[in-house]
């Protein structure tokens, strides 16, 4: 039996949904819900029905899973609770500081509505949260790193493109190889922000703009860039979108431990990603937790889940006997 998935929401990452599921045979897109007109929208599934959001409460009986797609700054913390009570979900929230609350609220939901909802599953968090807390419950005694890049950080670049005289920019995050090196070596460093990662931004700005007060604006914007060594690059719209049109991404978690009777012997765990479309790994992410989350359901689980709580053998296509056998 094939899980029936829902999209709810159309950018980069509900594309890359798409994409993820027609990857997974044991998986089937039943709807693309949006909040444009959906006459606008040419999605790639053959057999796939595009409806406006309105009809979401409509469709609980044709599906299993709904991703949620939206952004983490306005839509998950409205969307995510309201889909809970109607259909098993999981969603990509990403605001660190704000997970503990938006558990709590997703988790009265799905409890109401007798759902399992997956939340803040992605790269980071997702992938990175689970390997910081198998490394440091693997080696108490030591430090954790999280290096992210290099990768084009959009929020970073958004926030360029509201200064006045920018058309378009794209902003990378770099670790800085002096720090990841002394990471690696097991020296356990006090890293600032700034020693950790660099901002190198490429703009684009209008004819005649004042590209001297832009670089000071960015370099000096406080949360984004003034923290941190930033190197701005002034290039055409021709170069923007020749060299920078991808969104790739990636980085680094990074424990240095030690054991021993008197803590003589070191030990570094380093994962890595390397990314070449973050959304579409994201996306690829989120589906496998989709099965988890169907899974769980219909085990009779209900409530709000992290990937803390999920085990792997959930995330898997394959039976236990096949893990057991071609994985152990």
């Amino acid at each position: 039996m094939s899980i029936r998935i829902g999209i709810y929401g159309y950018g980069n990452l509900g594309r890359g949904v798409e994409n993820a599921i027609r990857q997974n045979p044991d998986m089937q897109l039943v709807a693309v819900f949006t909040r444009r007109d959906p006459a606008s929208l040419e999605i790639k599934t053959e057999g796939a029905l595009v409806y406006h959001a309105d009809e979401l409460s409509k469709m609980t009986d044709k599906i299993d899973v709904l991703i949620l797609c939206g952004g983490s700054a306005k839509d998950l913390p409205m969307q995510t609770p309201e889909m809970a009570k109607l259909y098993n979900v999981v969603d990509s929230f990403d605001t660190h500081a704000k997970i503990p609350q938006h558990f709590e609220n997703v988790d009265k939901a799905a409890r109401e509505g007798k759902k399992v909802a997956i939340i803040s599953v992605g790269w980071d968090p997702g992938m990175f949260s689970l390997n910081r807390m198998y490394a440091e419950t693997i080696l108490p005694d030591g430090k954790s790193y999280t290096f992210w890049g290099k990768g084009v950080s959009q929020g970073h670049s958004d926030a360029i493109r509201r200064i006045d005289g920018v058309l378009d920019a794209k902003q990378y995050t770099i670790p800085v190889e002096a720090a990841l090196d002394a990471v690696r070596s097991g020296e356990n460093p006090e890293l600032s922000t700034r020693e950790k990662h660099i901002r190198e931004c490429f703009v684009v700005a209008e004819d005649g703009a004042d590209k001297c007060r832009i670089e000071e604006e960015i370099k000096t914007m406080p949360d984004y860039f003034a923290d941190y060594d930033t190197i701005v690059h002034f290039i055409s719209k021709e170069e923007l979108v020749r060299d920078h049109s991808g969104i790739p991404h990636g980085g680094f978690v990074i424990r240095s431990g030690k054991t021993g009777e008197n803590l003589e012997n070191n030990h570094i765990i380093e994962y890595s990603l390397k990314l070449d479309s973050n959304p579409e790994f994201t996306a690829s992410v989120i589906v496998a937790y989709a099965r988890a989350a169907f899974r769980l359901n219909n085990n009779g689980e209900t409530g709000c889940k992290t990937v803390f709580d999920v085990a792997p053998a959930l995330l898997s296509p394959k039976s236990a006997e096949e893990l057991r056998k071609n994985l152990l």
